[in-house]
């Protein structure tokens, strides 16, 4: 089946286009130096007619990507498991709206969480074109089912260019019955005070037939709460705090972006794991029809993070950084004295980690416990409503 031409710039490459990609991505020195990097038992004629033989996206993912991101989990961390996945119709696409933590794993995890779950299929990923640097990184994405939010527009083009993202993910669903991912918001919550940003959901209602609540209930949402025990960026994303305070207009390099998706995948995340909330459709019936619009995407909004929130999977470091944090024992049920020595040696080490010329250790310390405390304190907000 072939995609619309309106959505040749951003989609996933269709199936009959994959043997002209491969032979490109083939004959590009860098994709083959990335290739024989992460693939360094294959040779890499091998890996290349492996790659001939896929016939769908999906098998590129099952061939290659799969077994490539078990091997992250065994190496990296201490398990990944998705819970309540039993709470979704796995014969209906669903879009998966997740907090973020990590540049390229939280997708990548929740796809092969996916099929190893009995879904039968793994998702469309939205994905910023701030992160493909590289013509083959492009290519890349597009063959591994991405497709693309562009965010390096201009304010006139940002229209035009959400409401055909919009097209697409409704397409993606209701023809292509593809199942989605898309992050609450717009790259990482660095503090992990995770918020849905309305803008998502009003490029969502772009997209599809009827009244805003018909639009949204057509792309068959379901909030899914991602918690890492440890997030490997930690102390990158603690060093850009400070860089963001210390110097006026600070943003990151495409080199940053590069360093932060090499620690992301290759670094240690303790365990993973991903909480089903739920399909949000039921919910959505419930709203007044007449509902004012700024009204009704805050109350989605704030729907979706009380569902994230409250289904959060909290590990003993997160109520060791709330304590500490506050200077209290309030959530000293939770965690023993070996593990509250364990978390703060972790805390030191990550310090360590920090290459800023003057850093400000006090500051950097109190940005790593908010964002190890912050899921603590939201998933007791939520619980409590």
């Amino acid at each position: 089946m072939r995609t619309p031409e309106e959505f040749d710039e951003i989609r996933p490459y269709d199936p009959e286009e994959l043997p002209a990609i491969f032979e490109e991505l083939i004959a590009d020195p860098e994709f083959r130096a990335a290739a024989e990097q992460v693939l360094p038992e294959v040779p890499y004629e091998e890996a290349c007619n492996r790659l001939r033989r896929c016939r769908t996206n999906l098998e590129v993912q099952q061939t290659f990507f799969y077994p490539l991101l078990h091997g992250i989990v065994d190496q990296c961390s201490d398990g990944l498991v998705l819970e309540n996945s039993q709470s979704v119709d796995k014969r209906v696409p669903h879009t998966f709206i997740t907090n973020h933590r990590d540049i390229v794993m939280d997708s990548a995890f929740l796809s092969i969480s996916l099929l190893d779950n009995g879904f039968g299929n793994t998702m469309e990923i939205a994905i910023g074109d701030n992160l493909l640097i590289r013509p083959w990184i492009k290519k890349l994405v597009r063959v591994d089912k991405a497709f693309i939010v562009q965010r390096s527009v201009s304010l006139r083009q940002m229209l035009a260019s959400s409401a055909r993202l919009s097209r697409y993910m409704h397409y993606a669903i209701a023809t292509k019955h593809e199942n989605i991912w898309i992050a609450q918001r717009e790259g990482r919550a660095k503090d992990a005070n995770d918020r849905t940003q309305d803008s998502i959901l009003k490029m969502m209602a772009m997209g599809g037939e009827g009244s805003i609540i018909d639009r949204l209930k057509q792309l068959n949402l379901v909030p899914t709460a991602l918690s890492y025990e440890y997030d490997p960026c930690d102390f990158l994303k603690a060093q850009e705090f400070q860089q963001k305070r210390d110097i006026e207009g600070f943003k990151k390099s495409p080199k940053d972006d590069l360093v932060n998706m090499q620690t992301g995948i290759f670094g240690y995340k303790g365990r993973i794991c991903f909480r089903v909330a739920g399909p949000l459709n039921d919910w959505l019936d419930t709203l007044p029809a007449d509902m004012p619009k700024t009204e009704l995407f805050t109350a989605v909004a704030s729907r979706i993070d009380k569902e994230i929130h409250r289904n959060y999977k909290l590990y003993a470091g997160n109520y060791v950084a709330a304590d500490l944090l506050r200077g209290t024992q309030e959530f000293a049920a939770h965690y023993t004295s070996e593990e509250k020595t364990r978390f703060e040696a972790y805390l030191e080490s990550r310090l360590e980690k920090v290459t800023l010329p003057n850093p400000d250790t006090a500051f950097l310390r109190e940005r790593l416990l908010t964002m190890y405390a912050n899921p603590v304190f939201n998933y007791m907000a939520a619980r409590q409503e």
